[in-house]
């Protein structure tokens, strides 16, 4: 049986499917999009058109246990046939007792039984069934300290596994699987149950506060200060502090995710990842989903679900590389499940395989890229209704462009991850230099006329004096990095594209073009440096 599995590649991690490496260049479909292989065949054409090598699709519980115990897997068969025919890759969504820290995707016979599947508390002594919640609707997330609901989430997510196993292990269409949606609890930082109250005045586990103790180093600052001050044997609050709410909340449901993954990957293990709702502007825990893999709880997480490969982030946020920079501080993966489909997504899309060396990439909701953002859609992600990006929808052909030249490259892409031969810029940071040996690659992205943040610049060295260049919005030129040698010069640049693997060349350019090199549409080129002294 052949499985899908993450490699470790100079000090970088490679998805490899079927022994090959394997990029993610992808879209997330719409929640309900995938809940009918008829309506998903136009979304299927989009993808192609947009150049897509993978989507991002759920399979929800209610869908594939409507009745206890009973299970249709007959969704999961129609799509996973609808990528195969079409020569996709499939990322699972698992909308199990989380989504977006609800559980609006659980079956029937969950909801309604409150005893057995007891709704989260968050307000101590308050009638849950009265208490509201968003848009004045009832609350409605599951208690983390069920172990009901968690076995019943875990047998229903084990038998989604062995059902992939059974039916794709040879093909491998499935590469990667999400355990819940964005968990966590909103409205307080952690459960106020008389059960929570309990657990929480009791001593926090020796174990995990050693662990906790023994790796602080990785912390972020607040978190870090508040381990260290600690008091050993003594209750939450006198081990965390201010932080010792949402650390209870993340040891339980982080200890609750396990012990679904487990019984996932027991059945077929897959790389299985968590996605969350991003902390932001200052935001005190169950402001946002508290207990949530954030990055100020994978601490936490490293600890109580050892079998998740990778933590992911949902970036709605302006300061997109900040967020980047923040997931990929502990040198782990960069796998990012959703972003928006603003006119940033493409350059993103760059910047992230060339800088971070990422596994995933997705804008959520691709199905509608083009289309530009209303402010009512940008407040619901919790963007920056200011930011001009907002306006400017994605232009799809351009982001198509993007993502086939990508496609096209990803052998080469591949064998440069965790070396410094794969660089990128873009006009978000204020790096403009790649620097190679021994030549280096300027991107000036300043733009008077057009104050656009939407340019991007790879470069890809293949050669002591040859790299590959994919640029757009920016003027290029090339300086010596080698102080003995300090002049260069263009011995070849030419346009041209890549054809299962091999480079056909286009425009050989030379004169101005190899003088003025500004570019307000993408290009890929293929320069042969001179550096001499």
């Amino acid at each position: 049986m052949s499985v899908p599995y993450l490699k470790d590649y100079n000090n970088k991690k490679l998805l490899m499917v079927q022994e090959k490496p394997f990029i993610m260049l992808a879209g997330e479909v719409h929640n309900s999009n995938a809940s009918s292989a008829e309506y998903m065949e136009e979304v299927w054409k989009q993808a192609e058109a947009l150049g897509m090598n993978c989507l991002l699709i759920p399979i929800s519980w209610e869908m594939i246990e409507p009745e206890e115990g009973k299970f249709d897997f007959s969704i999961v068969d129609g799509l996973i046939s609808q990528a195969g025919k079409r020569n996709k890759k499939l990322g699972i969504l698992w909308f199990g007792s989380w989504k977006n820290a609800e559980c609006r995707y659980a079956p029937v016979w969950v909801k309604k039984d409150l005893e057995r599947f007891p709704r989260a508390q968050i307000v101590k002594g308050e009638n849950q069934t009265k208490l509201k919640f968003r848009d004045n609707r009832p609350y409605t997330t599951l208690s983390y300290l069920s172990k009901t609901t968690r076995d019943a989430d875990a047998r229903a997510f084990g038998a989604l596994m062995a059902h992939i196993r059974d039916i794709d292990s040879k093909e491998n269409i499935v590469v990667t699987v999400q355990v819940e949606n964005e968990t966590g609890i909103l409205g307080t930082a952690r459960e106020h149950s008389d059960e929570a109250d309990a657990l929480f005045e009791s001593s926090v586990p020796e174990d995990f506060a050693d662990y906790m103790k023994a790796h602080t180093e990785s912390m972020t600052e607040d978190v870090r200060k508040e381990v260290e001050a600690g008091q050993t044997g003594r209750t939450w609050r006198e081990r965390f502090g201010s932080t010792a709410e949402e650390i209870f909340s993340a040891y339980y449901i982080a200890r609750f995710v396990e012990t679904v993954a487990e019984a996932g990957k027991r059945e077929y293990p897959l790389p299985m990842t968590v996605n969350c709702w991003l902390n932001k502007n200052g935001e005190e825990p169950g402001q946002y989903p508290s207990g949530g893999p954030v990055s100020r709880m994978h601490e936490v997480w490293d600890f109580c679900a050892p079998s998740i490969d990778m933590y992911c982030p949902d970036i709605y946020v302006p300061d997109f590389c900040g967020v980047c920079e923040e997931f990929t501080r502990r040198e782990r993966p960069l796998y990012i499940p959703e972003c928006a489909t603003h006119s940033y997504a493409g350059p993103r899309q760059i910047y992230v395989i060339g800088h971070y060396h990422a596994i995933y990439y997705a804008p959520f909701g691709f199905e509608d890229m083009g289309k530009p953002f209303s402010a009512h859609q940008g407040y619901l992600f919790g963007m920056d209704v200011t930011d001009p990006a907002l306006k400017v929808p994605q232009n799809v052909e351009e982001y198509a462009w993007y993502t086939r030249t990508l496609n096209e490259m990803i052998p080469l892409l591949a064998d440069k991850y965790g070396t410094k031969e794969l660089q990128a810029v873009c006009s978000e940071q204020d790096s403009s230099d790649m620097q190679f040996y021994p030549f280096g690659v300027r991107a000036v992205f300043e733009d008077p006329v057009l104050p656009r943040k939407d340019g991007v610049c790879l470069a890809l060295k293949t050669g002591e004096d040859e790299c590959y260049i994919l640029a757009n919005r920016c003027c290029l030129s090339f300086f010596s990095t080698d102080p003995d040698r300090p002049n260069t010069d263009i011995l070849l640049m030419e346009e041209g594209r890549f054809e299962y693997g091999i480079w056909r060349s286009g425009r050989r350019l030379n004169g101005d073009e190899a003088v003025f090199m500004q570019y307000e549409s993408p290009v890929l080129l293929r320069v042969q440096l001179f550096v001499y002294a």
